[in-house]
């Protein structure tokens, strides 16, 4: 590669080349599970996978991408993909053979080839999260990815998925995260029991985001502005004074046509749910977590 990233090797033409036919494998999970891969597409998730790759390069920690195929258009265009410290040499390829790799309809022009990033839950506790996201048999990709996507943006410590939840490296799960995925610790196949005595054992309370909850979400957000105005105050009757949104919290977020399994909600501290107060059914399960998730983030910070 020259000294301003751009590859010196010609572009990759074959799109029969079994080295391409192994990346296309990489979106089925037989494949990711066998290799330990999974594959970002797009500039804005490669980007932030680049990042992260960067920062553990400087770190000496393990690394991210193994490799990485771009187009020559899309290098002029985010010559930046290039310049990452301590990232692998891209690899100029054609249109059509990053549309043979790609999952993609329309594919954005790069692909990056990466190692597994899912943590223990262990390693994420010990880190002391104060805002945690738990999918519990979610398995639509693409809601997986909304909400993984606003912890992320809402300043959430961690996600969690159950092991009945979507696999996180689906390419459209992994799409819908928006780089989102390489932002913060994501725990996979976490065994539900297991999370929520690990959680409680830490002082952490447990939220099963509900449409039938015995307290709303209002109810909580005033309990926590009364009590960040009157601290002396106990605030008793509000309904709220053992669910705290400023205190350490794990929302439950359920299946999106089932919700949260009754033995789950029973197991949860408290069953809050989100007032619609407009005329629809229900919300998506993704801008439910979007509500909860913020009304948590805006209580931690200004407690």
């Amino acid at each position: 590669m020259t000294n301003t990233g751009r590859p010196a090797a010609p572009p990759m033409t074959n799109p029969r080349a079994d080295r391409v036919k192994e990346v296309a494998r990489l979106a089925g999970r037989p494949a990711r599970l066998r290799q330990g891969r999974f594959l970002a597409e797009g500039p804005q998730s490669v980007r932030e996978a680049l990042a992260l790759h960067s920062a553990r390069h400087a770190a000496g920690e393990p690394e991210v991408i193994e490799e990485l195929f771009i187009t020559e258009e899309c290098l002029d265009r985010h010559a930046e993909l290039g310049l990452f410290e301590g990232q692998p040499a891209p690899r100029l390829v054609t249109e059509e053979v990053l549309a043979a790799m790609s999952s993609t309809v329309t594919p954005q022009g790069v692909i990056a080839v990466c190692s597994f990033v899912d943590v223990p839950l262990e390693a994420m506790l010990a880190r002391e999260p104060r805002l945690v996201a738990v999918m519990v048999e979610v398995r639509d990709p693409g809601n997986a990815g909304t909400i993984l996507r606003a912890a992320d943006s809402a300043g959430a410590d961690a996600v969690v998925l159950t092991s009945s939840s979507v696999d996180l490296y689906n390419p459209k799960a992994v799409r819908s995260t928006v780089g989102s995925l390489f932002h913060l610790p994501v725990v996979l196949g976490a065994d539900l029991d297991l999370v929520l005595t690990s959680l409680r054992e830490r002082g952490i309370t447990v939220l099963a985001a509900d449409g039938y909850g015995d307290v709303d979400l209002d109810t909580l957000q005033e309990g926590s502005a009364r009590r960040r105005l009157a601290p002396s105050a106990e605030n008793a009757g509000d309904g709220s004074s053992a669910a705290r949104l400023e205190a350490p919290t794990a929302w439950l977020f359920g299946n999106e046509a089932q919700g949260l399994p009754d033995v789950v909600l029973k197991g949860a501290d408290h069953r809050v749910a989100v007032p619609i107060y407009g005329r629809a059914e229900s919300l998506n399960v993704g801008t439910a977590a979007t509500v909860c998730l913020y009304a948590s983030a805006r209580a931690q910070r200004l407690s």
